[in-house]
């Protein structure tokens, strides 16, 4: 069941339907408010986060053929390497104690950030159970043809410590495999065509907006029906998406205005065709 916590225990605004909860906050204070409620056995069967990958640097990149700048935000500008590993050691401290025993977490970047994050989770002492290769068929070329064309993303999945058990569906991710054991590169195109299956219409997508394929893969994979799936760095919500489609629980984070609003308007649809 979603966590039944006092409703003034968040100063920022949250919104609360059917087996939702997302938050209009920095995913710190949450986490550090759940931490305080539930102690160290945690709340969440499952955790996804898809953080900052820090790229908001001037530099520009190909979207829709189009040569654009890549700038995201303040919230994916570099604070160099230090304090950048920092800022990653401390939300998967909060999110390892917020695991229960057996949950697991997943985590997805690029080399910008992926390296450090799997250090944070070895300085943690996290078991770090696979490292999936997200393959994109579509990738925008490579503009300056001075390095290989960016295909991939790396998934990181994690239990608690070396010692955790954890949930894996494996008759499951079988069957979706043809009846063989699916391997740890995962083919899967990076964008949705329609908007029945994004559930928001092409120019409201968040700039770091998972495809619902990928997402409801991992939840699949790493949890049960009922469980509570939780995304710090919730975007427009398609964690939350994946986990209404196949009947589980959500909690979210998501601190910018705009973002916050599509993820609820996202959730409500979704919500209502998943009762």
């Amino acid at each position: 069941m979603l966590p039944n916590l006092r409703q003034d225990i968040f100063q920022k605004s949250h919104t609360l339907f059917g087996r939702v909860r997302l938050y209009q906050a920095d995913c710190m204070g949450v986490m550090d408010h759940y931490i305080e409620h539930f102690g160290e056995e945690g709340c969440f069967d499952m955790i996804f986060a898809d953080p900052p990958y820090f790229l908001s640097n001037g530099g520009t990149t190909c979207h829709a053929g189009k040569r654009v700048r890549v700038d995201k935000g303040e919230w994916d500008r570099s604070q160099g390497a230090d304090l950048n590993h920092a800022f990653n050691l401390d939300w998967l401290s909060r999110c390892q104690k917020l695991l229960r025993p057996d949950g697991t977490l997943w985590v997805s970047g690029t080399h910008h950030i992926i390296h450090s994050v799997g250090f944070a989770m070895q300085q943690l002492g996290m078991k770090i159970l696979n490292t999936v290769i997200w393959q994109k068929p579509n990738p925008p070329p490579n503009l300056s043809c001075r390095y290989f064309t960016h295909s991939f993303e790396t998934l990181l999945w994690a239990a608690k410590s070396e010692k955790s058990k954890h949930v894996f569906n494996y008759p499951v991710m079988r069957q979706e495999n043809g009846g063989m054991q699916m391997k740890d590169i995962w083919t899967i195109p990076s964008r949705e065509k329609t908007t029945n299956e994004t559930g928001c219409e092409p120019s409201a997508r968040h700039p770091t907006q998972k495809p619902i394929a990928l997402l409801e893969r991992i939840v699949r994979a790493g949890s049960h029906r009922n469980d509570l799936i939780f995304d710090p760095f919730a975007g427009s919500a398609s964690t939350g998406v994946a986990a209404l489609l196949n009947d589980r629980q959500f909690v979210g984070c998501e601190l910018e205005p705009e973002y916050f609003r599509l993820a609820v308007s996202r959730l409500q649809k979704f919500e209502v065709v998943c009762p």
